[in-house]
Order: structure tokens, then C-alpha cells, then sequence
């Protein structure tokens, strides 16, 4: 394939998505956002259902917060979708998908679903590489510790916001 440098784009803001459950958001996706906003006109913080977890928070509870979080960045929205990832990118007219890697774990599972997304609906993925501190990062971790008690120690305010952290205490203490 040959590149023609001949032919010049007019530089335009992006819109980018970052999918994902958020289920809770975390220090991690936040970062992740942030940078993303830095880069991207326009990033959609995109809450899908994921069939294999289940979810402590609901999408309209998970997109209040991540808008209370994200309120100072004015190229930021936070919208919920239901079904494929490509069809919501075409849906917002989005040019790429964001995804944070925090190991080679999610390196190899992110490439596969990178390239399904650029084969079946021709949108690019890009990816952002996981602040050291927020690498080992989980949701699903986060959720089992606090629903086994091990949030007293102080130590999950460095990886979750305080507010989400007491709000899934509330959850997991009614449940």
C-alpha cells in the first residue's frame, strides 16, 4: 500500500469514546479520560452492559458520577449504550475508541477486539497505556474488597474517588 502525502486533511478536532461498565469508575479510568481529553476535541465516556459481570451500580448511578468527576473537563460527556461498541461509535460519529492497557494481559485481549472493531466497523482503536501507579488497577477487585470489609484500611482512596468508594460501601452494606 503506498501513502499519498500529496493529499492534505484540515486538522479537526477527534471524537474519541472510551467504553467501558465503570462499575465502579476508578483513579485508573479517570487518568485514562483525563489524557484522553488532552488529546481528543471530544471524548464520550461511553457506560455499556457487560453480559459477564455483575453490576453493583446502575448505569444512570454510574453516569451521574462519572459526570460529578468529570465536570471540569468541558470536552468530556458520559453517555450509556446498549449493544456493540462499533455501532455506538457510528451512532456519536466517533473517529477512534480509546482503550487503557495496564498489562500484556490486556494488551493481547485488546488487540483482538482492537482489530474486530476496525474489520466490522471500520473505526480505529487507540490505546493509552495505564499510569504506573494505576496498573494494577480492577474494578472487580475493588468491588470484592469492599464487599469483604478490607476498605478500612485507608488504602483504596488512592485508587478509587472517595465519593464513589463511600457510595459503594453504601451499596454493598445494603445488599
Amino acid at each position: 500500500m503506498r501513502i499519498n502525502r500529496k493529499r492534505r486533511c484540515p486538522v479537526q478536532p477527534k471524537t474519541a469514546i472510551f467504553p467501558g461498565s465503570f462499575d465502579p469508575i476508578t483513579n485508573g479510568h479517570l487518568d485514562i479520560i483525563q489524557r484522553a481529553s488532552r488529546v481528543f476535541g471530544r471524548v464520550i465516556v461511553a457506560i455499556g452492559h457487560n453480559p459477564e459481570k455483575t453490576e453493583v451500580f446502575t448505569a444512570d448511578e454510574r453516569i451521574a458520577m462519572i459526570r460529578d468527576l468529570t465536570a471540569n473537563a468541558p470536552n468530556v460527556e458520559v453517555e450509556a449504550y446498549e449493544g456493540l461498541t462499533v455501532d455506538f461509535a457510528r451512532k456519536v460519529q466517533a473517529d477512534v475508541i480509546v482503550r487503557g492497557i495496564r498489562d500484556t494481559i490486556d494488551l493481547r485481549d485488546e488487540l483482538q477486539a482492537a482489530n474486530t472493531n476496525r474489520l466490522v466497523g471500520d473505526v480505529e482503536t487507540v490505546f493509552l497505556m495505564a499510569s504506573e501507579q494505576f496498573a494494577l488497577t480492577s474494578s472487580t477487585f475493588i468491588k470484592q474488597i469492599v464487599a469483604m470489609g478490607g476498605e478500612e484500611s485507608g488504602r483504596l482512596s488512592a485508587l478509587v474517588p472517595t465519593e464513589v468508594l463511600n457510595r459503594l460501601r453504601d451499596k454493598v452494606a445494603g445488599a
